[in-house]
């Protein structure tokens, strides 16, 4: 029975949330039994493709990534996989019609990581901050709202502001990683010899911006979505907060976190500014 492979696979995509981000599964839990599973397919979606172009160095990531796309394409198609994750993740797809253009736009972006090492322009960087992150908000976007089209259409601008928060909250934190490791740098103004105040100032502003106009979105959004939505916020506008303080030699040396016990303080709060309707 398919039904039974069905369940086996949303126990994938939930599985991989859990063990990839324990900050975002946090979030997911916060969020209405209705639509958690779907968010859980489409985190088991992107956070596959992301594995292949940034960890598995020691196989051909190239083929890895084209089998990984044919197996969507199929999935999409076939409306099953033999790979858990894209079988969860074209359940969702499916049901909430998610529209093939982010889908790509996504792959798109995950594809440059394969051979894209710097981001020069204002243009290529919005570019891949709109196929890796912006798509991935409107992904969510449209289960959040229920196939409800007008809604979507209100939400999408501040969804995307977030999504772009989000991105650049990371690339921030995980600089260290990105130049050391993987040689990349996503941030047109930042010469990697030479991180500044100047430029770290620049950087956060741009976030700053990004998250008040999703934070707009965050009080508009369906009561099953805000509260997660919102500890996610949350999180990330924490995360700003410390690299805010943090001199750029550090964020250049270090990965910089949020230790649990502040998550847990962080949790707390935010369910008391949403019980009290401060949201």
């Amino acid at each position: 029975m398919k039904s039974i492979f069905d369940k086996i696979s949303y126990e994938c995509s939930k599985n991989v949330t859990r063990a990839y981000s324990t900050s975002f599964s946090s979030a997911v839990k916060m969020l209405s039994p209705r639509i958690r599973q779907d968010i859980y397919n489409i985190y088991g979606f992107v956070r596959f493709a992301d594995e292949i172009v940034d960890t598995f160095h020691e196989y051909d990531k190239e083929q890895l990534f084209c089998l990984f796309e044919e197996d969507l394409t199929n999935a999409l198609r076939d409306k099953i996989s033999l790979n858990p994750v894209l079988n969860s993740f074209q359940h969702t797809a499916i049901k909430y019609n998610i529209p093939q253009q982010l889908i790509d736009a996504f792959m798109n972006s995950m594809r440059q990581d394969l051979v894209k090492k710097d981001y020069t322009t204002l243009s290529e960087y919005n570019e891949y901050i709109y196929g890796s992150a912006d798509v991935v908000g409107l992904m969510c976007l449209k289960v959040f709202v229920n196939n409800d089209d007008k809604r979507y259409e209100e939400l999408k601008g501040p969804a995307m502001r977030l999504g772009s928060a989000f991105q650049k909250v990371n690339f921030l934190r995980d600089l260290k990683a990105d130049t050391e490791e993987l040689e990349r740098n996503y941030f047109p103004s930042l010469n990697l010899n030479e991180m500044t105040d100047e430029v770290k100032r620049q950087i956060i502003e741009e976030i700053e911006a990004d998250l008040a106009e999703g934070y707009k979105g965050i009080l508009k959004l369906p009561v099953e979505a805000k509260f997660g939505v919102y500890t996610a916020y949350a999180y990330y506008r924490k995360l700003l907060k410390k690299l805010k303080n943090t001199p750029p030699l550090e964020i250049k040396n270090r990965r910089i976190r949020v230790p649990n016990y502040q998550k847990l303080g962080l949790l707390a709060q935010c369910y008391l500014n949403y019980r009290l309707n401060f949201i």
